[in-house]
C-alpha cells in the first residue's frame, strides 16, 4: 500500500525522484562542518519568515497603534514574548550567520572559478538581510526606532545625485511619518521576503548546480550528502536554535517610549550591525559626510563584488592563505574598532524597556487632582479614611464611594459636613474654594483597588503639583492634556532638558529662551526644588482620559 501511495505521487509530481537527487547528491569526502553555515542562514530566515507571521496576527501597523501593539504582543499575547524575542534576536542571529559565512567561503576560496556567481549571489543575499534590519528598526515606532530612522533617511537624501529621488521614495521628504512607515513596512514584510525567497532560490540552485567546493588535492571518492552531512547541518542548526532561544528567554527584546518627534534631545543609534558606519561618520563631516556614508560603504561592496575575479590564482589550503586571512583579520578589526568606538562614545540607553513599564496612576492624574492628593495629606484625612495602607477605618472607604457623588456634592459636603450627612462627626474645611475643587477633584479619580496606587505619590510631586496650581501655569502650559496651549506641552519634558536648566528657567526665561514671555518665578527653594520634580515625573505623553 506504502508502494502504491509513493508510486501514485511519484507517477504526478516526481517528488520522490525530487527528495532523493537532493539527499543522495555526491559532495567532496573533504565537505564537513565548515559547510554548515549555509543550512544555518537559511534556518535563520525561515525563523524570521515564521516569527514575522505571527507578530503580524497582532500587528497594527499604523505609526498611531504600533507601539501599542507591539507592548500588547509582549504582554498580553500568549507567547508573544517570545515569539518577538525570537524574530528580534532572530535579526542578528541572521546577520552574524551570513556575515560567517562569506567570510568561512572568502578564506576556504570557495569564490573562485566557476563560483563567482553564486559569490555576486551571496552578497546580494547580505545586502538584503541589512535591508531587513533596516525596515524593520522603525516598525516598534519607539523613540529608538524612530530618531534612529531620522538620521537613515537623512543621510539616504545625501545620497550622490539619487537623493531627492531616493527620499520620496521613502516618504521623508518632509520628515519620518505615516508615509515613511508604510513604505518601510511594506518593504519589510512583502517586498524583501519575496526578493530573499527568490534570490535563495537562485542561490541554492547555483550550489547544487556547481556543487560545494572541494579541499584543495582531495582525490578521495565523493561520499552521499545523506546522511553525514545532514546530520552535520541538524546539529549546527540545532545549536543554533538553542542559541537563539537562550537569548529569546534571558534577553527581553527593547521596546522604549513612544516616538515622540518634539524629543530633539534624544541621542540616535542604530542597531549593533550599523554601529560601525555610524562611528564612520563621525571623521566626516559636511560635505565630506557624503565620503563615510555613501563612497566608502560603495567601495567595500564593489570590492567584494570584485574579490573573484582579482583572486584568480590556484586553489590552495586555508591555512596556505596567509593573504585572505590578513585581509579578513583587518577588516574584522576595523569592524571591532569602530563598534566598539561608537558603544563608548553614545550615552547607554536608559529607556530601552521603559515601553513596557506600567506607569503609576498617579502619573495620570491631572494637576488638579494631584493638587487635591497634597491637600488630603495636609488637611489629615487620613485620620478617618483609609487610602491604600494609610489611615483609620473610622469614616466611610472613599474608593467605594466617592465615585458615586459629584463634585457639587463634595464640596457642600466639605464646607458642612453635618448639613450633608446628618450624624457626621467630620469637621468642615476651611479651604479656599479653589482647594476644594482641587480635592473634589481628586476624589472622583478614586475607584475600588485605586487607593494605595494613587496616594503613592512622593510628597515632592504632589507639592510640587500644589506649586504649579497656586501659580496657575496651567494658564500657558498643558500638563497631561490639561491646560492651555500658549506654552509648550510640558509632557516628556525630562527627556529634552535636565533639571538644572529647568531650574535656571524659572529664575531666568529669557536669558535659557531667548523671546520667552514667561514671567521669572523667584520661588522659595523648596518650592521650586517640588516644582522641578512634579515637572521631570510628568510622562513622555499625555495619559488617555478614556
Amino acid at each position: 500500500m506504502r508502494r502504491q501511495v509513493m508510486d501514485w505521487l511519484e507517477e504526478r509530481t516526481g517528488l520522490e525522484t525530487a527528495v532523493n537527487h537532493f539527499l543522495y547528491e555526491d559532495i567532496p569526502a573533504s565537505a564537513g562542518w565548515h559547510q554548515v553555515m549555509g543550512s544555518v542562514a537559511l534556518f535563520c530566515f525561515m525563523i524570521q519568515i515564521l516569527t514575522g507571521l505571527l507578530l503580524a496576527f497582532n500587528y497594527a501597523p499604523t505609526p498611531g497603534e504600533a507601539h501599542s501593539s507591539v507592548r500588547y504582543i509582549m504582554t498580553e499575547v500568549t507567547g508573544g514574548k517570545l515569539i518577538r524575542g525570537l524574530h528580534h534576536w532572530g535579526a542578528s542571529m541572521m546577520i552574524v550567520v551570513v556575515v560567517s559565512h562569506m567570510v568561512q567561503v572568502f578564506l576556504w576560496g570557495a569564490h573562485k572559478k566557476p563560483r563567482e556567481a553564486t559569490w555576486l549571489v551571496g552578497i546580494v543575499l547580505l545586502l538584503l538581510t541589512l535591508g531587513f534590519g533596516l525596515t524593520g528598526y522603525l516598525l516598534p515606532w519607539d523613540n529608538r526606532a524612530y530618531w534612529g530612522t531620522v538620521v537613515t533617511t537623512q543621510i539616504a537624501a545625501k545620497s550622490p545625485g539619487l537623493g531627492a529621488q531616493i527620499e520620496r521614495l521613502l516618504g521623508s521628504e518632509n520628515g519620518v511619518g505615516v508615509v515613511t512607515f508604510a513604505r518601510f513596512y511594506t518593504m519589510h514584510v512583502m517586498l524583501l521576503p519575496l526578493l530573499t525567497t527568490l534570490i535563495v532560490g537562485v542561490h541554492i540552485y547555483l550550489v547544487r548546480r556547481h556543487g560545494i567546493a572541494p579541499a584543495p588535492n582531495d582525490t578521495a571518492p565523493k561520499k552521499k550528502f545523506f546522511p553525514g552531512q545532514v546530520f552535520k547541518d541538524t546539529v549546527a542548526i540545532f545549536i543554533a536554535f538553542c542559541v537563539l532561544f537562550a537569548l529569546s528567554v534571558f534577553l527581553q527584546a527593547p521596546l522604549g517610549r513612544l516616538a515622540d518627534p518634539t524629543d530633539t534631545t534624544y541621542v540616535p543609534r542604530p542597531e549593533w550591525y550599523f554601529l560601525f558606519l555610524f562611528q564612520t561618520l563621525k571623521f566626516f563631516e559636511g560635505p565630506l559626510e557624503v565620503v563615510g556614508a555613501h563612497i566608502l560603504p560603495g567601495l567595500a561592496i564593489g570590492a567584494l563584488a570584485m574579490a573573484p575575479f582579482i583572486d584568480r590564482g590556484q586553489l590552495r589550503k586555508v591555512t596556505q592563505r596567509t593573504t585572505a586571512w590578513g585581509i579578513a583579520l583587518l577588516a574584522g578589526a576595523a569592524w571591532a574598532g569602530l563598534t566598539i568606538a561608537a558603544m563608548r562614545s553614545t550615552p547607554p540607553e536608559t529607556d530601552m524597556h521603559a515601553g513596557l513599564v506600567d506607569a503609576p496612576e498617579w502619573q495620570s492624574l491631572s494637576p488638579e487632582e494631584l493638587a487635591g492628593l497634597g491637600h488630603f495629606r495636609k488637611q489629615n484625612c487620613h485620620a478617618c479614611h483609609v487610602l491604600g495602607e494609610k489611615g483609620k477605618a473610622i469614616g466611610p472607604d472613599l474608593t467605594a464611594s466617592a465615585t458615586k457623588r459629584d463634585a457639587a456634592w463634595h464640596i457642600a459636603h466639605f464646607k458642612s459636613p453635618a448639613e450633608v450627612v446628618p450624624g457626621s462627626s467630620m469637621p468642615p474645611l476651611t479651604l479656599p474654594e479653589r482647594q476644594l475643587n482641587a480635592l473634589a477633584a481628586f476624589m472622583l479619580q478614586l475607584k475600588p483597588g485605586s487607593g494605595a496606587s494613587l496616594d503613592s505619590a512622593p510628597d515632592a510631586v504632589v507639592n510640587g503639583a500644589m506649586v504649579y496650581q497656586q501659580q496657575q501655569c496651567g494658564i500657558c502650559h498643558q500638563a497631561n492634556g490639561f491646560g492651555m496651549k500658549v506654552g509648550p506641552a510640558l509632557n516628556g519634558l525630562a527627556s529634552r532638558r535636565k533639571r538644572d536648566w529647568v531650574v535656571k528657567h524659572f529664575y531666568e526665561p529669557q536669558m535659557m529662551v531667548p523671546g520667552s514671555t514667561m514671567p521669572p518665578y523667584r520661588l522659595p527653594k523648596q518650592q521650586l526644588q517640588d516644582l522641578t520634580t512634579y515637572l521631570m515625573e510628568l510622562p513622555a505623553r499625555a495619559p488617555s482620559r478614556d
